[in-house]
């Protein structure tokens, strides 16, 4: 199977322009024969890269109760038009899709990868278990519904969102449920994936995706609340995707800087032979030793009955 990692530049909070700028990058995949793509963390409609620049920790501060809403109104549904569109050219092209969004549920705003099936439309939608830092300022705290692995033709794949990727226990609950290919979705930073992607492939003997994104501060709309305060900082993300095979090696090193499709060819039967020394969820595993519970249930504000 060819695999990519779409390492893009997305408009920032505009859910429209940013819908139409990954249907174009399914389009290269497909003209590429890629048949599994992953985009960066929060792609549509975007990273809150003013929290740590504004004191965004300020309480009751009007111009961060104006930026978090415009942020929130930015934000995509899951039952939107904006995840229907991607689903239907998902469906049609024959891409399987992982897509980080902000996804908006009520007042809250989650970091949410979202994985999408040609066959079967949205199979999983990953709520990042914890923001970091200051994330947690403007993210909601996710659960384990999205803790899930799926089958696409002869592989099977899982994904989780930045900083959880060093999680022990969600890469053990993954793990556990058969992967051949982990991908990890990152704002876009060498300094992040470097590390990372290398580890999770030599742990688990699988093949390691890492998509990260480009943004500079100049894609900051006009109309945002800190748009002087941001406008002139610079670039902030660099990209850093990257493809690592099963035996921790790396296949294509972090990119940077670089608008593009960044692929590589995987075969499930190089996993195989690669747990032949070790299979964190086979026979190296210790189960009746160690254990591990995983709550996958939707967790909710209330829950009704009629």
């Amino acid at each position: 199977m060819r695999i990519a990692a779409a390492q893009a530049r997305c408009p920032w909070l505009d859910p429209q322009a940013g819908t139409a700028k990954v249907l174009d990058v399914l389009k290269q995949a497909r003209a590429g024969e890629v048949e599994l793509v992953a985009f960066p963390e929060t792609f549509l409609s975007g990273y809150p890269f003013w929290v740590d620049k504004t004191n965004g920790s300020q309480f009751g501060n009007a111009d961060q109760k104006r930026a978090y809403a415009y942020y929130l109104d930015a934000a995509v549904e899951l039952r939107g038009p904006e995840l229907a569109t991607i689903t239907e050219a998902v469906r049609d092209l024959g891409v399987f899709t992982y897509l980080g969004i902000t996804e908006r549920s009520v007042g809250t705003v989650y970091c949410t990868l979202v994985a999408i099936s040609p066959d079967h439309g949205v199979v999983s939608a990953h709520r990042k278990l914890m923001p970091t830092f200051e994330e947690r300022l403007v993210w909601g705290i996710g659960d384990g519904h999205g803790l899930r692995a799926h089958a696409y033709k002869d592989i099977r794949v899982s994904g989780l969102n930045c900083w959880e990727n060093w999680m022990p226990t969600a890469r053990q609950a993954l793990y556990a449920q058969g992967i051949d290919l982990h991908v990890s979705v990152w704002p876009g930073s060498t300094s992040l994936t470097k590390d990372i992607t290398r580890f999770v492939a030599r742990e688990g003997r699988v093949y390691s995706l890492a998509a990260g994104a480009l943004f500079s501060y100049a894609d900051v709309p006009a109309d945002f609340p800190f748009y002087e305060a941001l406008k002139d900082l610079g670039s902030r993300a660099d990209g850093g995707s990257a493809i690592a095979g099963p035996n921790g090696e790396w296949m294509v090193e972090p990119v940077s800087g670089e608008e593009r499709l960044i692929t590589a060819d995987i075969d499930p039967a190089v996993v195989r032979g690669e747990r032949q020394a070790f299979d964190p969820a086979g026979h190296y595993n210790r189960p009746d030793v160690l254990r591990l519970e995983v709550n996958r249930r939707r967790l909710s504000a209330a829950d009704f009955s009629e």
